[in-house]
């Protein structure tokens, strides 16, 4: 009975299905689950990659790692003003980009197609490109204001400066897939609430704040969520940017894990910088989950 059981619950199909996903179940597991693991092993144990004695040492590696005052200090703080300011900003031009494609006009279909072009850039080249154009010595921007009769400014010479162009770079890169997300919800949503509010007499302004923006609220919360996760990790446009730097003023999490396993060989605390990592996002992914969902769920009562 047993075996007839499995063999009706595991018919022709569900093998076939099986056999379809098992490729890439394997290919899970080889790059990303055996990884972590090796990973979460070394950070509970020394493991310095110039001589991995690979002696248990229980949390000493993420003590040390939270007590390191620039993870505490500059670290985090770089990676949510980070966050905060790349998610704020781009979902701010995306929301603009979104209202004006939405609207009927004569070339909006070379307009929305020349505003998806930075999606088209990779991030690496797009943060070359950036560099070069904010160089001290032959950067178009310094040569700009030197043409309006300003004076140079050593950019990468700041940390704020630095940590500015790093937020612009990240902003232009992705404000139109927010654009993108929020137009798609803009035109789904029924034109009833917004004709009724234009009967009373609300103007554009009111009707946007009032009608428009409560509706959208679910692809906000999708949109806020998922660039918040991607932020918070964010590695290629600062490593080529800035590369931490001046005097590791500008690191965020993912350079300061890169460069504690890859550039001072230590494993170890590398590998527990990248576990810490993953546990705060989580947190506050969840966190960011919650309050929106808590938010959607009252305005729609």
């Amino acid at each position: 009975m047993k075996a007839q059981r499995a063999h009706t619950r595991f018919g022709e199909r569900e093998r076939f299905m099986l056999a379809l996903i098992l490729p890439a179940v394997l290919i899970l597991i080889s790059f990303q689950i055996v990884p972590i693991l090796i990973g979460a092993n070394a950070s509970f144990r020394v493991y310095p990659l110039f001589n991995p004695t690979r002696t248990w040492v229980g949390l000493k590696n993420y003590i040390s790692v939270l007590t390191d005052p620039l993870f505490y200090a500059t670290v985090l703080p770089n990676t949510f003003v980070f966050m905060v300011s790349s998610v704020l900003g781009g979902l701010a031009a995306g929301m603009g980009l979104a209202v004006m494609l939405n609207r009927r006009f004569r070339g909006a279909r070379a307009v929305r197609t020349i505003i998806l072009l930075p999606l088209m850039i990779a991030p690496v080249v797009a943060a070359i490109m950036i560099t070069w154009m904010f160089n001290d010595q032959f950067g178009i921007v310094n040569v700009v204001m030197q043409a309006l009769g300003f004076e140079p400014i050593v950019w990468f010479l700041y940390r704020w400066t630095s940590m500015a162009i790093v937020v612009m770079t990240d902003i232009w890169l992705w404000t139109p897939w927010f654009a993108i997300i929020l137009l798609a919800g803009l035109q789904s949503l029924p034109p009833e609430p917004r004709e009724a509010a234009m009967i009373d007499g609300a103007g554009p302004w009111l009707i946007f704040w009032k009608v428009t923006l409560p509706l959208l609220r679910p692809v906000l919360l999708v949109c806020i969520v998922i660039r918040s996760i991607d932020a918070f990790r964010v590695f290629d446009i600062v490593w080529v940017i800035t590369k931490g730097e001046p005097a590791r003023s500008t690191e965020v999490f993912s350079i300061y894990a890169y460069k504690q396993a890859m550039v001072y060989l230590n494993f170890d605390l590398g590998a527990a910088a990248a576990i810490i990592g993953a546990f705060i996002i989580m947190i506050v992914g969840g966190l960011l989950y919650w309050g929106l969902g808590r938010a959607l769920d009252v305005s729609r009562g």
